[in-house]
């Protein structure tokens, strides 16, 4: 089964990838598969300090995914995956791109403020054209009617 890969962080442009993700999940009878990478630089404390952060990071990654898999499974009928992992973002999603056959598209949101469109979709972006799978990205100012129309 091809599955679309989408990335939990805390950017508000998060949130229109995992509709868009859903969505086209739904109308094409994929899976999702939810990658959340938790960045070394959280824990460089004391390692008492380090592994409650760790332990406190994991638990807000699992409430945010519980909020949006409750609206997959019950508005689109699709039961994401959940995969945590810890590293440098961008290295740590190649790889799993990699490890994963069944990923046929990775999906990023589009931040929309004056910073640009964010750090994951700059740095993606720039290496797009040897990527092993294709990059939809998906503007964070798209309405849930409009997200509904093009997938």
């Amino acid at each position: 089964m091809r599955k679309f890969l989408v990335v939990l962080d805390d950017s508000r442009e998060c949130l229109n990838a995992m509709r868009f993700a859903a969505m086209r999940a739904a109308h094409t009878g994929a899976g999702v598969t939810i990658l959340s990478v938790i960045p070394p630089d959280e824990f460089n404390h004391w390692i008492g300090v380090g592994e409650v952060m760790r332990e406190e990071a994991r638990e807000r990654i699992h409430a945010h995914f519980e909020v949006f898999a409750k609206w997959m499974r019950d508005r689109q009928n699709v039961d994401p995956e959940l995969v945590i992992r810890e590293g440098e973002p961008v290295p740590e999603i190649l790889d799993y791109i990699e490890a994963d056959a069944e990923i046929g598209v990775l999906v990023l949101g589009a931040g929309t403020g004056r910073k640009g469109p964010g750090p994951l979709v700059t740095q993606l972006t720039k290496n797009s054209g040897t990527l092993p799978v294709p990059i939809t990205i998906v503007p964070g100012d798209l309405s849930k009617e409009k997200l509904e129309a093009i997938t």
